[in-house]
Order: C-alpha cells, then structure tokens, then sequence
C-alpha cells in the first residue's frame, strides 16, 4: 500500500492528473462529467476534497471498482449514459472506447434503418435541428478576391 504523492496515476485505462481535486481528476476519463464523479466518489467512501495523487492503492482499487459497476455501489440509474440499453434493456454505464464503439454503433444503427438523424449522420449535416444556412459551413469560402481586381485595368 503506497501512500505517496503520484503526480500521473492511472485509473479505467487513462492517465490522470494526480494534483486535482478527486472529482475532478476522474473527468478526464472519457464518459464521466462531474456530477457522475462526484457520486462515485461518495458511493466509494473518499472524500471530494482529497487530491487524487494522494489516493492509496486500496482506494484507487474501490474507486475504479465503482466506476465500472456503478449501480453495485448505489448511484442513481439517472446520472449513467446509458439508460435502457437497446440490448440488454439496463441501465449501464460506459467510459472510454467502450463509450465510443457505442456510439458508433448507435449511429450506425440510425443510418441502417433510414431515421431521419441516420439520413443527417449520412449526409454530414446537422442533426439535432440547427440552423445550416449561415452555420456549419465547410471547405473553402467562395468570394471575391481583392488582389485580382485591383491588377486588372478597367477596359474603357
């Protein structure tokens, strides 16, 4: 058990930042926002104040634990990003490739059966109903270029 000060530790597969607070340490691993940091740390028994470097090896070990299951440990099924998994029907919650593999696949899945943000997904545009008329535009901007016009003499 090291009770040492880490300045780079390693918690669900990231690197993390061993001088912040522990809450917000956690959300620089993909998937975790604050308030889901803030419930696992207090479902882990830490306290939020203490630095994450500072943390023992115990209770690196019952953090990560409570991470990956969070629902073992009590945090309400509202605070994970997957509620009513479309295959198993649970509430889950994902961080890191895991999260991104599934988002892909639920894109994927929206593409396959032609909904109408599949269609968006497709076709590189917006897809929750904002604007595309002035916004969101991409490639090179189409416009008048000064340094010709003021080489060109006027015919006349």
């Amino acid at each position: 058990m090291s009770k040492e000060y880490r300045h780079i530790l390693r918690v669900a597969g990231t690197d993390l930042d061993g001088s912040k607070q522990t809450p917000y340490g956690l959300m620089g691993i993909s998937g975790i926002s604050v308030n889901f940091a803030r419930a696992v740390v207090k479902a882990a028994g830490l306290s939020e104040t203490a630095r994450l470097g500072s943390l023992s090896d115990s209770e690196l070990q019952r953090l990560e634990d409570a991470i990956r299951n969070p629902k073992k440990y009590g945090v309400p099924y509202w605070l994970m990003n997957r509620r009513k998994d479309r295959t198993t029907g649970e509430n889950i919650h994902l961080i890191g490739p895991d999260l991104a593999l599934q988002k892909k696949e639920d894109i994927a899945f929206m593409q396959n059966i032609r909904s109408w943000k599949g269609v968006r997904h497709s076709l590189g545009l917006k897809v929750r109903g904002q604007r595309t008329k002035t916004t969101g535009r991409t490639g090179r901007s189409v416009g008048v270029r000064k340094a010709a016009l003021v080489k060109k003499p006027a015919e006349g």
